[in-house]
């Protein structure tokens, strides 16, 4: 099934790249969050080519309303048909089409497809992880000082850490762990499913350890559909990065 996800994943990702600069109408669901009319033709092809795969599955995506059903459902498919909206609106390259396939609350399958960078990121649950058909292992740093972080900026407490580019989607910066190009990601907020299902997956099947901001095992399909951020790290530096962020963490939960 994984092919078959994949080929999914990659047409829609030529979907949205094909009008990626053009016209197209824009809004926000809520200030500070954009979407558009791309957004939902994305979301639709996905829904209606997932759906032939296994149309016994639930179905959880940013731009359908939920339906509850999906959480009786052993299978569900968490989407984000273009994740790092904001990216994709200014014409650069940092988003992607996120789908994953989870049972029993872990995902099983997980793609990326990323058009504007030229990647397609794909992983299965205890089968490994792939980037345009090479296979991922995480780095194997140990020292936390020096750790490559994406992001805009470091605040002055983590000035021992390393600053690198940052794509506006989560789930790709996510994926530099898994590819050896950065060695930690954090976020300390509740975040939502569809950002981080596949990406998690990916970044697991690369080696690298996978947790809420608390430490927490994350669960997929939940009834909130949220999760209290994310600590994904090479192994070598989780203990050290969880440390310097419990007391952030726990002063924002």
């Amino acid at each position: 099934m994984l092919e078959d996800v994949s080929r999914i994943a990659a047409e829609a990702g030529k979907i949205a790249r094909a009008k990626q600069g053009g016209e197209f109408k824009r809004w926000e669901k809520v200030p500070g969050h954009p979407v558009c009319e791309v957004d939902l033709e994305v979301d639709a092809y996905l829904r209606e080519h997932l759906g032939r795969l296994d149309p016994h599955a639930g179905w959880l995506s940013e731009e359908t309303v939920d339906d509850s059903d999906r959480i009786e459902r052993r299978r569900v498919w968490v989407v984000d048909p273009i994740d790092g909206t904001r990216d994709y609106l200014r014409g650069r390259s940092g988003w992607c089409v996120s789908v994953a396939l989870v049972e029993d609350r872990v995902p099983i399958l997980g793609v990326l497809d990323a058009p504007a960078r030229g990647e397609h990121w794909s992983a299965e649950r205890g089968a490994g992880a792939w980037r345009n058909g090479e296979r991922l292992r995480v780095s194997e740093r140990t020292e936390f000082a020096g750790a490559r972080v994406p992001t805009d900026h470091l605040p002055s407490l983590d000035h021992d850490l390393v600053a690198i580019e940052k794509p506006n989607s989560i789930a790709l910066r996510i994926t530099l762990v898994a590819a050896g190009e950065a060695d930690l990601v954090a976020t300390l907020r509740w975040g939502h499913e569809w950002d981080i299902a596949a990406a998690a997956l990916i970044a697991s099947e690369a080696g690298a350890t996978v947790a809420g901001a608390l430490g927490q095992p994350l669960a997929f399909n939940t009834a909130s559909a949220e999760a209290f951020g994310v600590l994904i790290s090479t192994p070598g530096i989780h203990d050290a990065a969880a440390e310097r962020l419990r007391e952030r963490a726990l002063a924002v939960v």
